[in-house]
Parts: structure tokens; C-alpha cells; sequence
């Protein structure tokens, strides 16, 4: 099952085609219209401001790398899609859903269950499972779906909220979950690392971070939530929480088969998504003054320079944490302790 799924991403279509309506409504042709056009980049918007990554053919191909990614990091695992030990789910929603790529893998692996996948904007997706919704939202609003949810699903929510927005986000979570429920998130670092000396210090390489993390505090939606994450989420109310950390290679040069194989997809991943995930932030926050266009695109070609070079092994951390909603007797336990 494994091999065959990742086959199927290897060679998912990637032309854009129809979408599938909520309810009826036909909100995906309106919102794909919507959004604020800046640097030849569209940004998605429903409320005062967008994202700050930009909702075109070249970030979706982002994100379908690096769903590529995370699932081959994890293809030894019985179910590589998610860690979190839910049992006969009914209902899975999936925050930030991006291409849909998480959403339909997990509807197409779980006939059964009904998934939902909801982000800012449509994607270009020409096939999805029966079992599987698509939708336009703004999951900072109240959420209006009846049925609770036995998984809640983020990955990569990086500088997409405030701290406050953070912790309304994950009350949502956790009131529109089943008691027993689980919540589940995967992000990554912006810090590119190296172990062994490969990369001289003074690479450009370990100024990303560092440039992306001021411009994202200026816009007072911080990058860098992987370090605390863990602890909004127990904020939040969530128990049994479990963490997994990883170091993903950026190029082919682990000798281990599996990060190989994961190190040139996420090159790939990093060569493709460099401007989009940098040209918001960097030409309206940028240090000390806002970037040029100009200046962001040299920036990122130096950077694809020495990406480039095989001789330096680096690498970026990531963290996955699950954690579970208590059951409503456990509430009772709790509340009858003197």
C-alpha cells in the first residue's frame, strides 16, 4: 500500500481542473478571484490582509513537494500520513490543506471516513475522491461544521497567525473535536543547519532564517512556531502529547536510502518555493528597509548557488506532535478530585 501510494504521487496530474462545491455554493469561482496582486504574485485574502505565500502554479507544486516530502521521511511508519493512534475515525479535517494533496491521500487510503481539507484558496486539483471536500474559509471564523471531528490535521502554518490567532485557532480545534479526539501538526524550521563542517560559516545559506524571522516579527506573525507549538497545543487543553523530531537533508546527500531519496525532493522543494515563501515578506518588511524585487530574486538565485553545490550537506529541523482531547470521563475524574 505504501509503495503503490507513493507512486501515485510521484505521478499525481498537476493541471489545474474542476472544483468541487460546498453545499451547492459556488464561493471557489468568486474567491479565486479574490486576493492582492503584488510582485507578479497573487496572495489570497478574505479578511484585512493574505498570505503571506503566494497561491499560484509554482507554490502549489511547493507544497506538493513537500507533502512528498513528509511522506517519505515517515514511509516506514504503518500509516505515513499521520501518527496519531485514531481509531475507526468518522470525520477528518485538514487545516491549511493547500494543493488537497493530505486530504485526498487520507480520503482515498480511508473510503470510509469523510475528510475535509479548507484553506484561503481554491486549488488546482483535477480529481478527488467521493469522500473528500475541498472548501474556502477563513478557519479564524466560526466554524460552522455539525459533525465533530475524530482528527484535526495543520502542517505548515508558519507565520500564517499571530500568537493570538494561534491559541483561537487551536480552541477551535479542540471544541470541534470528539472527546478522545486528536489533534495533529507538522512544521519546519526556516534555520538551514550543518553538522560536519561542509558549509563555511559565512554561507548565505544560514542567513535565511534569520532574514525571514525579523520581516515575519514586523508583521507580528512570527515564524520559528515549531519550538512552541507543543506547548499551545497543551494550552489548549490537549493531553498525551507526543512529539517526533526530525532533521531533513536539503540535496541527495545522506548515505541512508530513505533520507536520499527525501534530501532530492526537499532540494526540490526549497528550489522551487525560495521566492514565493520570501517575496511578501522581504519586500514589505525586509532589514532595514523593504526589498526591490530585484534584490529578493539575486537573493534567492545566490541562495540556489550554493544549494546547489553537492559538497555541503545541510539540513532544516522539523517536529511533528499529536496529542488527544480527554473524554468525558476523564473531565469527570478531574472535576471530582477534593
Amino acid at each position: 500500500m505504501i509503495g503503490n501510494q507513493k507512486q501515485r504521487l510521484l505521478h499525481r496530474p498537476s493541471a489545474k481542473g474542476w472544483w468541487r462545491m460546498v453545499e451547492g455554493k459556488a464561493v471557489a469561482l468568486l474567491l479565486s478571484k479574490q486576493g492582492i496582486a503584488h510582485q507578479k504574485h497573487r496572495y489570497q485574502t478574505l479578511r484585512d490582509r493574505g498570505s503571506h505565500v503566494p497561491s499560484d502554479e509554482q507554490m502549489f507544486e511547493t507544497y506538493e513537494a513537500s507533502h512528498l516530502l513528509a511522506f517519505i521521511i515517515d514511509s516506514h511508519a504503518e500509516n505515513p500520513l499521520f501518527q496519531a493512534p485514531v481509531t475507526k475515525p468518522k470525520h477528518i479535517l485538514d487545516i491549511g490543506t493547500g494543493k488537497g494533496s493530505w486530504a485526498v491521500d487520507v480520503a482515498d487510503l480511508f473510503p470510509e471516513v469523510t475528510v475535509r481539507g479548507v484553506d484561503l484558496f481554491p486549488p488546482p486539483v483535477n480529481w478527488i475522491p467521493p469522500n473528500c471536500i475541498l472548501e474556502v474559509d477563513d478557519i479564524l471564523q466560526p466554524w460552522t461544521w455539525r459533525d465533530p471531528f475524530d482528527l484535526v490535521h495543520l502542517r505548515l502554518l508558519d507565520a500564517a497567525f499571530t500568537l493570538e490567532e494561534t491559541d483561537q485557532l487551536y480552541q477551535q480545534c479542540y471544541s470541534h473535536l470528539q472527546p478522545g479526539g486528536w489533534i495533529e501538526q507538522l512544521e519546519m524550521s526556516s534555520f538551514i543547519e550543518c553538522d560536519d563542517g561542509s558549509a563555511p560559516e559565512d554561507s548565505i545559506l544560514f542567513d535565511w532564517g534569520t532574514r525571514l524571522t525579523k520581516a515575519a516579527d514586523k508583521e507580528n506573525r512570527p515564524l520559528g512556531i515549531m519550538r512552541t507549538f507543543g506547548e499551545s497545543i497543551e494550552k489548549a487543553g490537549f493531553v498525551d502529547t507526543k512529539t517526533k523530531d526530525y532533521k531533513w537533508p536539503i540535496g541527495p546527500w545522506p548515505k541512508d536510502k530513505t533520507l536520499k531519496e527525501a534530501g532530492a525532493v526537499n532540494y526540490q522543494h526549497w528550489l522551487i518555493g525560495m521566492e514565493g515563501y520570501s517575496m511578501w515578506l522581504l519586500t514589505k518588511y525586509g532589514d532595514p528597509v523593504p526589498w526591490t524585487k530585484e534584490e529578493v530574486q539575486v537573493y534567492v538565485a545566490q541562495m540556489r548557488k550554493e544549494l546547489s553545490n553537492p559538497r555541503i550537506h545541510v539540513y532544516h529541523r522539523a517536529r511533528r506532535i499529536w496529542a488527544r482531547k480527554p473524554t468525558d470521563d476523564e473531565w469527570v475524574k478531574v472535576e471530582s478530585i477534593p
